[in-house]
């Protein structure tokens, strides 16, 4: 059988991938559609990181206005690689960040954040371009509205970004149960499972 290039496959490696959180900042808390479901999605996807030792990147979009980055998040990006960025531009990959992605050599990206049609939508474009594989977790990233948010999937999904669930992301990350950081991360599991019996974002 002819193998597929891994270009189409799109397989998430571990060592070639970075965790992008795009601007979950305090302001947005009570406009944005599920915002603590996403909040709580993506921080498993952040826990999940750290422990596989995947560099985090945040962005904070014009923090004068829109506050800090929440803490529930922001208390979960500590590591050696991990940065937060402040921006204008509607996409996270200005200059900085764009340097920091090559520096670490990156080729894969997975993107939690909002809003879907406006800065995850331009951020997955921007990586895209740059020849990044672009994992958008859908459980993770919301808008205002639901039909911004539902046709936004659909247009990154055609753009040929891989259009997934938290969850799958994380065990294709860990691809064995005898993975070294399989039981710490299995309670993060457990827990995100629990969590998204009550989440608005369970829906494409």
């Amino acid at each position: 059988m002819a193998s597929l290039k891994a270009s189409v496959v799109k397989k998430l490696d571990p060592a070639k991938t970075c965790v992008l959180v795009c601007d979950i900042q305090e302001r947005f808390r009570d406009v944005i559609m599920g915002f603590e479901s996403l909040v709580k999605c993506s921080a498993f996807v952040v826990k999940s990181a750290g422990e596989l030792k995947i560099p985090v990147v945040a962005t904070e979009q014009y923090p004068k206005a829109f506050k800090k980055t929440v803490p529930e998040i922001a208390s979960l990006i500590k590591g050696d690689q991990d940065k937060i960025f402040e921006k204008t531009l509607f996409s996270m990959c200005t200059a900085d960040v764009k340097a920091h992605l090559q520096a670490l050599g990156v080729e894969s990206a997975i993107v939690c954040g909002l809003e879907t049609h406006v800065c995850v939508l331009q951020t997955t474009l921007d990586l895209l371009e740059m020849g990044l594989d672009v994992h958008v977790c859908a459980d993770a990233v919301s808008s205002q509205r639901v039909f911004d948010r539902s046709v936004a999937l659909a247009r990154l999904a055609q753009a040929g970004a891989v259009v997934a669930t938290s969850e799958s992301v994380v065990f294709q990350l860990l691809k064995n149960s005898t993975h070294a950081s399989f039981k710490a991360i299995a309670p993060f599991v457990r827990e995100n499972a629990e969590d998204a019996k009550t989440s608005e974002l369970q829906t494409l």
